[in-house]
Formats: C-alpha cells, sequence, structure tokens
C-alpha cells in the first residue's frame, strides 16, 4: 500500500519536531475492525488519519477548552471533507468533544 506524506509530517517524523497541525475532529463508535486489523474498541484512546503510520502516537488538543489526550493511530479517515481526524469516542469524551460530535483540534506527534 502506497501512502502520500506531506513534509510537514515527514519533517515531525524524521526530524521530531513538535510542528501542531489544526483542523476539525469528529468521532465514531461504531465498527467492528479498524484499518491494521485491531478489534475497535470505542472507549479506547485511538484514531484514524489518512497517512499517518499506525502506531503513531498524538496528542489532541480541542481547541477550545484545552483539554488534550493521547492518542494511537490504529485506522484511517476521517472520509469527510473538511476534516483532519476522526477519535475513538473513549478519547472524545475526555477533551469534550462528545457532545459537539465536531471540535476545532490541534494535533502533534509525540513518539
Amino acid at each position: 500500500m502506497k501512502f502520500l506524506f506531506s513534509a510537514a509530517i515527514a519533517s515531525m517524523m524524521l526530524f521530531g519536531t513538535a510542528e501542531a497541525s489544526t483542523g476539525w475532529a469528529s468521532y465514531y463508535k461504531t465498527g467492528r475492525f479498524t484499518a491494521n486489523g485491531e478489534h475497535f474498541k470505542p472507549m479506547g484512546f485511538t484514531a484514524a488519519h489518512r497517512h499517518l503510520p499506525f502506531g503513531t502516537k498524538l496528542k489532541v488538543t480541542n481547541l477550545r477548552n484545552g483539554k488534550f489526550v493521547i492518542v494511537r493511530v490504529n485506522d484511517r479517515g476521517p472520509f469527510i471533507k473538511g476534516r483532519v481526524l476522526d477519535l475513538s469516542l473513549g478519547a472524545a469524551r475526555v477533551i469534550g468533544l462528545a457532545g459537539a460530535g465536531v471540535a476545532k483540534i490541534s494535533f502533534v506527534v509525540v513518539n
């Protein structure tokens, strides 16, 4: 499978820089399996991202309230235009995203 990386993502991964990405995130709570083959755990701290490698850890911050959570990329998505991450329900609850359904967030690679 071939993945395309942006220059910012490649820089973060190769040099460990903490350049944050921002955008809209949503959450999901249904599904049997993730794209990497794991059983989906709605209350886990996981995320779907279009290009980052599976296992990448991200610090995701809700820009409205400053709450943050560390998640692990284990799925692909989001598939809705304008969104940069889909969080599991458990992660969304921690940062206060579950009530609204979507939130403006920033995220940075932490591993």
